[in-house]
Parts: C-alpha cells; structure tokens; sequence
C-alpha cells in the first residue's frame, strides 16, 4: 500500500542514529509530525493504530481517519486542533489536561474518538468534569420540570390531569397568566397581613373592650381574617393537589405555611370556650405566644423571591465559615468577659458583678454595638474593650467574604442554569417544529467558562451533540 515517510535522527545522547516512522496528522487545519515509537507507547489507541497503515487495506485506513492523502501519506481528522494539543500530552507525559476554556463535556467525546481512556485523565481535571456533570443533570432535571409543567403527563387519569393542572397553578407562577396573578395576589396579602400585624400594635389605632383591656381594632382584625381565609384556602389547595403529601408537610417552606395559619385558628377555638377559660394566665400567655407566633408570615416572602432562596442556599453551604464565626465570637466572649471582669471587680462602682453577666458586655462590644449599659471604668479595663472590638471586627470579617462569595456563585449558578433549560427548551420546540434542528445567528454561543454548553454540537468544534435527556415525544433534548 502507501510507505511511510522514514526519517533517521540521533538517539537521546547524540552517539547514535535509528530509523523511525513519521506520522503526520492534519488535525481541523493544523499539521503535526508525530513518531511511531512515542504512539506506540500505548498500542491500543487510534493514533497508534495509524503506524502500520501501510499494512492496511484503504477501507480500513478511511475507518480511522475523515480523509487521507496517499501522496503526501498525511492523514487528516476534523477534530478540535486546541483539544488535540492536551490529547498527545498523553504520550510524552502519561497524563492529560484539559486547557482551560475547553469544554470538559466535549473534550471527553474527543478522548473516546482517540480511543484514550478517562483514568489519564489528571485528578484535578476530573473534579472538574464531575462538577460539569453535576451541573448539565440540574439543567437535564430543570428542562424535565418545565415540560411536565407545560404538558403534563399524557398517561395520567382526569383526576391526575386535575391535580397537575391545580398544582401548576398554585405553585409554578412561570406556566401561565393564571398562576402568575396567584403569585402576585398572594404576594400581596403576605404584606398585607404584615403591615396589619404591625399597625395592630400601636395604642392609639387599638380600642378598649368591655373589661377595659386594649385591644386590635375590628377593622385591622376583619382584614386580619381575610388574609387568613386566603392563606388557609391556598395552603389546603396545594396539599390537595401535591403529588406527595408526607414531603409536602415535611418541607420547611410549608411547615413555615402552616405555623403562619395554625395560631389563628387556636386563638380562635380558645375564645370559643368562653371568657372563663381567656381569663387562665396560662391560656393567656399562650395566646399571646400563638399571636406572636404570626410573624412567621413573613417568611412566606421566601416562596416567591428567588434572592431570598439563593440567601437561603448560600447559608446552607456556608455552615462551615458560620461555624467558624461562632467559634470565634465565642471564644472572644469568653476571653475578654473573664479579663473584664477581673480587671473591673474591684471598682467601687463597677458594672461587671460576674463573669456570665460580663457576656453580654463582650458581645455588644465584639460587634461594634455599643449600647453603652455596661461599659468599663478602669484603665485596664478600657484597654481590653478596645482590643475586644478590634478583635471581633476581625473575627466577624474573616468568615464573611466565602460567605458573600457562595451568594455570588448560587445566584449566578441559578441564573445560568435557567438560561440553559429555556434555551433547551427552544431548542426542543425548534426540533418539533421542523423536524431537525437550524442554525439560527447567536444560537451557538459555547460558554464553557460560565457553565452553558451548546447541546446540539456535533463535536468539539460544530458537529458534536450533546444529550441532556429525552423528550416525552421522542426528540433527543
């Protein structure tokens, strides 16, 4: 068949000349002399495969290859010539690492091309590739809710259609008009219900009752049980239609429902007992307990504000540093309310009379509070109030910044990973719609850096498609 180029150079100490096969391969444009014996070293990928092409037949030789050129004996792969580079690292380093910028996803399909397997891949790179897969399964899961939000599933009985139809609309805002207008209305009489609670308190808005005790005026508590009659309507619909009603009890945000309705209700039967039964201290002040217990309300905020979810995750990730800031606090407490105490005990008018009631004096001082209550009077005393503050202005500092740093990085994933599901989604209808997918200007934007991968890449470069999961009519997503 064709012969390959043979070339003679020196070995490594320069005493003697060995002949060896070159290999020049034209990787999407770029032109690289590669040697047999360096492809050799690990036989069973595809580029070893291309030493002994002289002995092959010119089918098998088109199997290995997009194109060759017996005059030249140049064989050519319309691969990605950046991602090629860290593929023969392999060969002269026994590892490989991905460049960054490459897509980890996509550099994978090109080491399956080269037949390389995944554990030369370096340690570091697959963190890397895991943290991609992770992310491409929250866009693949993301893309299935918003399809069984507009679809529903087709197997499903009228009872079932009713219960998902019920359940878009008081818990999805995004899968229609309808369910938009819920959100916001509900939104509404949150605050509402706040403002009237707080408005509630003021003496001169409250009325006198037949014993002459203050109480909340009938008008703030006839809109007070209008927005409980919404609460309790809304959360008994969305126990209805939830798909799994131990999980939905179970959830924070409705535990957090459910504490926001309950102490209406309980003051409610309680008065329905009679005056005898209000009159017990006990029943008192777990009424009162019950009505303070309505502030919990204003959590229901975090149901429709995607920061306030995002705060809520970033804390989550963050027990470490929070953790870290209270051992911190802590041991500062401790410290400078013993040396507080003990240089202040023996002032005639000190304000220090023990170590626990020193905490709180080191407490406000830490954090920069102040309030001026209890406050040294030695000079000793004076000093080690300033250092105190210096020191919980540094403690409180230094766990601060990953703190902000995992918001950053939660509200910017979320904003990534929504942008992604919507343009799958376009995607999808653009493949419904016309039976195969076009190319329309701005559609292949390859940010790999920012987490968003074009699926419907057929390879490295423009012809590599990714998977993400399967659509219930049978198109690949």
């Amino acid at each position: 068949m064709w012969g390959m180029q043979k070339t003679r150079y020196a070995d490594c100490n320069g005493s003697e000349a060995s002949e060896e096969t070159e290999i020049v391969v034209n990787i999407g444009g770029v032109k690289q002399v590669l040697y047999g014996d360096v492809l050799n070293r690990y036989p069973d990928t595809r580029l070893a495969e291309l030493v002994d092409c002289s002995l092959k037949s010119s089918e098998e030789i088109s199997s290995l290859c997009d194109d060759y050129d017996p005059d030249t004996g140049e064989f050519y792969f319309d691969r990605d010539p950046e991602a090629f580079k860290c593929i023969i690292e392999l060969y002269y380093y026994g590892e490989i690492h991905m460049k960054r910028g490459i897509c980890p996803i996509c550099f994978m399909k090109e080491m399956e091309f080269w037949k390389i397997d995944s554990d030369f891949l370096d340690e570091c790179c697959k963190c890397h590739l895991k943290e991609v897969e992770d992310e491409l399964a929250e866009i693949a899961e993301k893309v299935r809710t918003i399809l069984v939000d507009r679809e529903g599933d087709p197997s499903a009985g009228g009872w079932q259609r009713f219960q998902m139809c019920l359940w878009r609309l008081m818990e999805k805002p995004e899968s229609s008009m309808p369910a938009h207008i819920i959100a916001i209305v509900s939104f509404i009489f949150i605050l509402i219900s706040s403002v009237v609670m707080c408005v509630g308190t003021i003496p001169d808005l409250q009325v006198e009752d037949s014993e002459g005790n203050l109480t909340e005026h009938p008008t703030l508590e006839v809109i007070e049980t209008l927005c409980i009659g919404w609460f309790t309507i809304e959360y008994l619909l969305r126990l209805i239609s939830s798909p799994n009603k131990i999980k939905f009890v179970l959830a924070f945000m409705n535990i957090i429902d459910f504490m926001a309705i309950m102490p209406f209700f309980v003051v409610l039967i309680l008065t329905s007992f009679g005056a005898g039964v209000m009159e017990l201290a006990n029943v008192q002040q777990a009424v009162q307990a019950l009505r303070i217990m309505r502030i919990a309300r204003i959590f229901k905020l975090a149901r429709h504000s995607s920061g306030l979810q995002t705060l809520t995750s970033a804390l989550k990730s963050s027990f470490k540093e929070l953790g870290l800031l209270l051992m911190y606090m802590g041991v500062g407490v401790f410290l400078f309310s013993a040396l507080g105490y003990t240089m202040e005990q023996n002032h005639p008018d000190t304000l220090f009379t023990s170590i626990p009631q020193s905490f709180w004096w080191a407490v406000i001082t830490m954090t920069t509070v102040g309030y001026g209550d209890v406050y040294p009077k030695t000079t000793l005393g004076r000093c080690n109030a300033a250092i105190s503050f210096l020191c919980g202005v540094i403690a409180i500092a230094l766990p601060i910044h990953p703190i902000i740093n995992n918001f950053v990085l939660f509200y910017n994933k979320q904003q990534v990973l929504e942008t992604a599901a919507k343009h799958e989604i376009e995607l999808m209808a653009l493949r419904t719609g016309d039976g195969e997918l076009k190319a329309a200007p701005g559609a292949h934007k390859h940010v790999c850096g920012a987490g968003v991968w074009d699926n419907t890449m057929h390879s490295c470069h423009s012809d590599t498609y990714i998977p993400l999961l399967k659509d219930p009519r049978g198109a690949a997503a």
